[in-house]
């Protein structure tokens, strides 16, 4: 009997090779052009405008396009769909994510795309608060509580954070207290 391991199987038969190759010579000119990747290939998970570039020129330009929301996940016992949170925050391309609580997660769910946003951590609910106050964000909160009022045709403000609870637990009373009008999401 044989059996193909993925180092006998070898790149792109099992799975589909993502991203380019090395760039044909001439390359492109450019302060944002990694000459790392043009010489080795680009295989990472981004758009082909972005091709080549290095992960910080990639941030610069985003940073230029952001949208004024900000994301919120409270952290306390588990990380779960954090990652998964940071990923579609990055997709969304907000202006930054708060984890609050425990300072470490699970960042394989987030597929290394937390390096293209800004995410900062607040050990707690008081801190996420300040840090809120001080920067003029309202705090809505999204969760399924009795006191929650529909999202769908909600006017939410251009600039606010949604703070979302710990999957499973849901949103601490802590949290609670502190967001605007939480607001379930339809199922």
């Amino acid at each position: 009997m044989e059996i193909n391991t993925p180092a006998v199987i070898g790149p792109g038969e099992f799975f589909p090779v993502v991203g380019v190759g090395p760039h044909p010579k001439p390359w492109p000119t450019g302060a944002e052009y990694d000459p790392e990747l043009l010489e080795n290939g680009d295989r990472r998970n981004v758009l082909d405008h972005y091709r080549y570039w290095s992960v910080e020129a990639i941030v610069a330009d985003l940073n230029t396009k952001r949208h004024k929301l900000q994301i919120a996940i409270e952290n306390w016992q588990h990380d779960l769909n954090i990652g998964s949170v940071v990923r579609t925050a990055n997709a969304f391309n907000v202006s930054a994510v708060h984890i609050i609580g425990k300072r470490d997660w699970n960042k394989r769910g987030a597929m290394v795309t937390d390096r293209y946003l800004t995410v900062i951590h607040h050990p707690t609910i008081a801190d996420f608060s300040t840090w809120c106050a001080e920067h003029h964000l309202p705090v809505i909160g999204i969760d399924n509580v009795p006191t929650s009022k529909h999202l769908e045709g909600a006017q939410l403000p251009e600039e606010c954070v949604l703070l979302f609870g710990q999957e499973g637990a849901g949103m601490s009373l802590r949290a609670a207290s502190k967001a605007f009008s939480p607001s379930p999401i339809s199922m």
